[in-house]
């Protein structure tokens, strides 16, 4: 795409934004939110944009250290609210529209303290592209009157990446970040020890150089996917015995490499859909 066409998308999304006058924005610290919400402050002014994070098991430690420093860094208030998707059994029997009832739980949340504050609309950082992919999560935001702004203006994932390199942001080229609960199997019982679990084996996988990892939990077995061209490093024999040590010593029996690579939603293939949905 032309500059000029990336930028008249980059107006519309401000017009978009603009129109709400004040706003709050679901953030994660992952590149469609920061993004959104850095184009709301400059839609809006810092003054009439808050941030708000739900505060779940389910958020990386990472994750959530990175929102409280990127709303300091563009003076925004940060607001920390306390989730209940663990206290539904519909969510923690981990269907395949698992997002779903997460979202629900946040959306509302967010939508009630919304109202609390005086703020006209809550907003969320579904792309274009999501439409694409199995994301039950679109249809709680629809069901929660949330807007999708990114989605609304037709901007791309690789779109959002080049406007946050533009407006100097750090999450311009961060690996994509998805909540924990998504590397479990589907139908496997979510819990906050087996999410525990895959954040501590993660970490220890960044620490040896593995920028963008997942650890997928199937039962006592850790499936690890990285980038096709670093499986040869993750095998040789000194990092593979240090993996393996440290991921029993996280609690799984067995620790296999997927031979695939890195592949963002892999579990999303034993699910069958291809149909687009609307924001």
């Amino acid at each position: 795409m032309s500059d000029t066409a990336l930028d008249a998308k980059f107006e519309k999304l401000l017009d978009i934004i603009r129109g709400m006058q004040r706003v709050a924005v679901a953030f994660s610290a992952g590149v469609d939110s920061t993004f959104l919400l850095k184009a709301a402050v400059e839609a809006l002014g810092p003054e009439h944009v808050v941030a708000v994070t739900g505060k779940s098991d389910s958020l990386a430690q990472a994750e959530f250290e990175q929102t409280i420093e990127l709303a300091k860094s563009m003076g925004v208030e940060h607001v920390l609210l306390e989730t209940h998707e663990f206290e539904d059994p519909n969510y923690l029997a981990n269907p395949t529209n698992r997002c779903y009832f997460c979202k629900t739980d946040l959306f509302k949340h967010v939508n009630r303290f919304a109202a609390e504050r005086g703020l006209n609309a809550v907003l969320t950082g579904v792309n274009f592209d999501d439409q694409s992919d199995w994301r039950p999560g679109i249809q709680a935001g629809r069901e929660q009157n949330v807007r999708a702004p990114l989605a609304e203006a037709g901007l791309t994932k690789d779109e959002i990446r080049v406007l946050s390199r533009r407006m100097g942001l750090p999450t311009h080229d961060k690996p994509a970040s998805p909540c924990l609960s998504s590397r479990i199997q589907y139908g496997e019982q979510i819990t906050p020890e087996k999410l525990n679990q895959i954040d501590r084996s993660e970490r220890f996988l960044r620490s040896l150089g593995f920028r963008e990892c997942r650890v997928r939990h199937h039962n006592n077995l850790a499936r690890i996917e990285v980038p096709a061209d670093q499986i040869e490093r993750l095998c040789s024999p000194e990092i593979r015995t240090q993996v393996d040590a440290a991921l029993r010593e996280f609690g799984y029996a067995y620790v296999t490499i997927d031979a695939r690579g890195f592949r963002s939603g892999s579990m999303n293939e034993v699910i069958a859909f291809g149909k687009r949905q609307t924001i």
